[in-house]
């Protein structure tokens, strides 16, 4: 059987807007911190066998820069909100390859792991719709559609409810800790790093007094 390919679209914050929650801890390298993190998922993102691409979409220039060099395909973000970036983001990545399956990926997952996410991708691969949760079970980290199947994400606040009730199916898997676990607070950041970080945040998490 036939592996699905998959195109991933990650939605990056403009630097000024990215991890206020985490200006107290990181002070003077929140910027740091939020392209630390951004790269370290994309480049997980991107070794995992089943990603084909990885498209960002950011209205920044400087994590656009950070995130070409590691490999993603960046897009300017229309700046209308979270979910009109990932549309936009998905229109991109059809014209890049419209047989491919469409992921939304949120830029903070710093601990993810390749093989996590093929786990992910292939359960998903088996439902026209369907998202991951994230580590406190109101949010979502992934959402991804089958090829050909509309891309309608509803990411931000409760969004696991939101697709729930948009009759995406719920991906209830083991190991995929690394996947779930993004990362707004400070409490967050310590958890990712207790599941170990890609080298970029370490660096930065490394410069940090409070974690």
């Amino acid at each position: 059987m036939q592996c699905t390919r998959w195109s991933i679209v990650v939605p990056v914050k403009t630097l000024i807007r990215a991890k206020t929650r985490l200006a107290a801890a990181a002070g003077p390298y929140r910027a740091d911190l939020a392209v630390a993190v951004a790269c370290d998922t994309v480049s997980a993102a991107l070794r995992c066998p089943l990603v084909a691409r990885v498209v960002v979409v950011t209205a920044d220039p400087v994590p656009a820069r950070r995130l070409a060099e590691v490999g993603a395909h960046v897009v300017a973000d229309p700046d209308r909100g979270l979910n009109t970036a990932l549309r936009f983001g998905a229109v991109e990545a059809v014209r890049l390859a419209p047989a491919d399956a469409i992921g939304a990926l949120q830029a903070d997952l710093p601990a993810l792991r390749p093989a996590e996410l093929e786990h992910v991708l292939a359960a998903a691969a088996e439902f026209e719709q369907s998202f991951v949760p994230d580590a406190a079970d109101v949010g979502t980290t992934f959402y991804g559609v089958r090829p050909g199947v509309p891309f309608l994400p509803g990411f931000g606040g409760e969004s696991r409810a939101r697709h729930l009730s948009g009759g995406a199916k719920e991906l209830t898997l083991d190991g995929v800790s690394s996947v779930r676990r993004d990362v707004d607070t400070v409490e967050d950041l310590r958890e990712a790093l207790a599941l170990g970080v890609g080298p970029a945040t370490a660096a930065v998490a490394a410069l940090l007094n409070s974690v």
